[in-house]
């Protein structure tokens, strides 16, 4: 059985263990040493602007150890760097690296399916050319902010096909290099046409893009040759809000709202009409859905503290919310609350109000 048809309480089991295992991977020794590895090499700073969709995964699709690409998720991959938190998570992630004197990589994502317009994003309608242009309004902002010179922060606009895992880059006169029709895997070959592709990226971002590149080129090789399902309808049966949440690389499980406009009534209300949708169209149980609030912390103490009462007041906004909009359907769900071992990528339960379930650690 699929496990969105499974009775809630064995979703929620799921879920915690998906985490726990990603927690056991991400701290194993190779994992550590691997990373430890890769930044030996490769010191630009990786960051990810993306959807809140389970198949947009960029470490799996790049062939990248995990921890390397620092994510920042939201429902449609919509974010506006006006927005007082995003822009001082921003800053903060940026000023670190330049400390160190490394450069940046600011991956811009939008997403497509090449095989049918309905497997799209659903925060753009599945409309290909408004996704792409809100990108394009995201590396202007990135460009009015670090100078378009690119010397330091280089935006660059990554298309994510999802049938392929396929990247499409973006070069800044309007050309782009599709992976997915990428055959030649010579690095020199390749080193030239990223070279004719973006040519004002530093050389140094862009020897340290290139892994990325030949990782996209042997997974989507590998992909061709598999007999992949593609889920077209929609099946979620979470509501996360907050940070933390990279463990939930599967499709059509989750709806993840980044902690980042002003205005987070919007899209949980968003989320909420999908979760009721789909229970309407019986594409999951109407026993319950999970509104699952995070938020990170790098050291016990303090900071966890903070951690715990921010994600506290995010699981109580968006209940309050969630009643308001959809009265009915609030009464199915089931709020959980938990905090984020940076350092680990653990995901802690905190204890909650109780409800029809039994605590879920």
């Amino acid at each position: 059985m699929a496990i969105h048809n499974r009775p809630i309480a064995e979703r929620i089991e799921w879920l915690i263990d998906l985490g726990r295992e990603h927690s056991k991977r991400f701290c194993t020794p190779e994992a550590q040493l691997a990373r430890r590895r890769y930044l030996a090499s490769h010191d630009t700073a990786l960051i990810a602007l993306k959807c809140m969709d389970g198949r947009i995964h960029l470490p799996y699709a790049t062939r990248t150890p995990p921890g390397i690409i620092r994510p920042f998720r939201n429902l449609g991959g919509i974010f506006d760097l006006g927005w007082p938190y995003l822009g001082e998570m921003l800053t903060d992630a940026v000023d670190t690296a330049v400390a160190d004197g490394r450069r940046v990589l600011i991956m811009i994502t939008y997403h497509y399916s090449r095989g049918a317009q309905s497997r799209g994003c659903a925060g753009f309608d599945c409309d290909l050319e408004s996704a792409y242009r809100h990108a394009r309004s995201i590396r202007d902002q990135v460009q009015s902010v670090y100078g378009d010179a690119h010397q330091t922060v280089y935006p660059l606009i990554c298309g994510f096909e999802t049938d392929l895992d396929a990247l499409v880059l973006h070069g800044p006169t309007g050309n782009v290099l599709d992976l997915a029709k990428q055959t030649v895997t010579d690095r020199d070959t390749l080193t030239s046409e990223l070279n004719s592709l973006l040519p004002d990226m530093p050389q140094q971002v862009l020897r340290d893009l290139l892994p990325l590149v030949e990782g996209n080129i042997r997974h989507v090789g590998e992909l061709r040759h598999r007999d992949r399902q593609l889920d077209i309808e929609h099946h979620e049966w979470v509501i996360c809000l907050g940070r933390g949440f990279d463990f939930l690389h599967v499709p059509n499980v989750a709806l993840i709202i980044g902690p980042y406009s002003p205005d987070l009534s919007h899209p949980i209300r968003q989320a909420a009409g999908i979760i009721r949708s789909n229970m309407e169209q019986e594409r999951i149980p109407d026993d319950g859905f999970l509104l699952l609030s995070s938020s990170p912390y790098d050291e016990h103490g303090a900071d966890r503290a903070r951690a715990t009462l921010k994600s506290r007041f995010l699981a109580e906004f968006a209940a309050q919310v969630i009643r308001d909009a959809e009265p009915e359907l609030s009464r199915r769900m089931i709020r959980r609350t938990a905090v984020l071992n940076w350092q680990t990528r653990r995901l802690e339960p905190l204890p909650d109000t109780p409800d029809r379930l039994h605590d879920f650690q």
